[in-house]
């Protein structure tokens, strides 16, 4: 199935700007296309269901309520769900924004999960990141498919002074551009902002795995360890560096709406921003998402010795904080719990669901995450998807929990797998809650 190069797997995902071919004019066509699909999001937006989402997650992120919450999102699997022959719109950011609009239908009226339907609409800026240093090869990766990294940094004696702090450049013109175009095509139909995610901003285990390539990452906590801590260190520093940098120019944005946060959810609640907020955004007024995934093989020691420092030097200038991915927590879970504003913590296919009770109680928000596995088949095994949500459930009691499906590569090309899985794992939670 040949796939859109500008359709961004995650539901929340805004691709770069700056890599597309448009001129931010659309022909009458694209326009309709546009138009019709934002009246859609703005009606369902406005249905008495999507404030009542808002009021159960806004209790559920300030651990007011343990009433569970559902979120979905398919990633990959929305271009099966998507193909050329759904999508209408011919330059290729009004397929973007198409592509971003049909999922919010799609969610609403198909998967039927607690995702929350704004008729907001998030502009990026056009911008360029300058990198480290280091041009960062990764090959395959093709329709989200596996892929390797090329090392960047070889030698650390020979490469580590070349090692720079990334600048990010600000395109204002082409920024600008880009909300005149949305505010024209849909301006009167949906509330279109500025509003840029930097998911990306706080990740330093992922940017320091880009610059060395997996298999030397994991070799340098045993054989250069001074070195793994020595350009973490830099790493962590320029990524404060930037943040002190965004924070001045005005390019942070609070978080605390249906944007998703961290690895699994969205973000309303009441505690953000904080207290003394102005209206100019500081990164205390923000979720901040932190994980380790590509150090799923390291012992939990070493995880405390080499990874947590950065991560409470990152956590404590935020309001609240986010940890994990893929991997799972419980093994280090005496170093987690001691990240500052810790909230949210994945609790990943391979963590003991179990230990949720106990480990994160009333205390944290539990992602759980079940395994996307079963909904990659033509022809879902629906008595083993019903185990495993009946086994979630039940293990998880007593936790604050959404169950969350996402990372799905492919759901072989049955959309319907998602349907009835939302649906079985509705049915469970209310056999266990009632």
């Amino acid at each position: 199935m040949k796939t859109d190069t500008f359709r961004e797997q995650a539901m929340w995902k805004h691709p770069p700007i700056a890599e597309m071919d448009t001129q931010m004019k659309f022909d009458s066509s694209d326009k309709e296309v546009l138009r019709s699909l934002a009246e859609k999001v703005s009606e369902i937006s406005n249905r008495d269901e999507m404030k009542e989402k808002i009021r159960r997650w806004t209790r559920h992120n300030d651990l007011l309520s343990d009433e569970p919450v559902i979120f979905v999102d398919p990633e990959n699997g929305w271009n099966e769900i998507f193909t050329d022959e759904v999508m209408q719109c011919k330059d290729p950011l009004a397929r973007t924004w198409e592509n971003i609009l049909r999922k919010r239908i799609y969610s609403a009226e198909k998967i039927k999960d607690d995702t929350v339907v704004s008729d907001v609409f998030d502009v990026p800026f056009v911008y360029y990141d300058s990198g480290w240093g280091f041009e960062m090869i990764k090959t395959g990766g093709e329709n989200g498919g596996a892929y390797h990294i090329e090392p960047a940094i070889v030698d650390y004696e020979e490469d580590f002074a070349k090692l720079k702090f990334p600048q990010i450049t600000i395109d204002y013109e082409k920024s600008e551009q880009l909300m005149e175009c949305a505010q024209e095509v849909f301006g009167d139909i949906l509330k279109v902002r500025r509003y840029q995610n930097w998911h990306w901003a706080t990740d330093y285990v992922d940017q320091f795995v880009y610059l060395r390539g997996l298999e030397d990452f994991m070799c340098d906590f045993v054989i250069q360890p001074e070195w793994l801590r020595k350009v973490m260190t830099l790493i962590t520093d320029g990524m404060m560096k930037r943040l002190d940098w965004m924070e001045e120019n005005d390019l942070l944005f609070v978080n605390n709406d249906y944007n998703y946060i961290g690895t699994g959810g969205q973000g309303f609640t009441e505690q953000l921003p904080a207290e003394d907020f102005e209206g100019k955004v500081r990164t205390k007024d923000m979720w901040c998402g932190l994980q380790a995934q590509e150090t799923v093989s390291v012992n939990p020691d070493m995880f405390g010795e080499f990874m947590l420092p950065n991560f409470q030097k990152i956590a404590e200038r935020f309001g609240l904080v986010c940890y994990g991915c893929c991997e799972p927590y419980d093994p280090r879970w005496k170093y987690v719990k001691q990240i500052p504003n810790l909230r949210r913590v994945s609790v990943s296919p391979w963590a003991k669901f179990s230990t949720v009770p106990e480990y994160l109680g009333k205390d944290y928000v539990a992602s759980v995450k079940l395994k996307p596995t079963p909904l990659a088949s033509e022809h879902m095994n629906e008595e083993y998807v019903r185990k495993e949500c009946r086994r979630a459930v039940e293990e998880t009691y007593g936790g604050i929990c959404e169950f969350v499906m996402k990372d799905n590569h492919t759901i072989g090309n049955q959309p319907n797998n998602l349907i009835r899985w939302t649906e079985i794992m509705r049915e469970e939670i209310e056999r266990v809650y009632g």
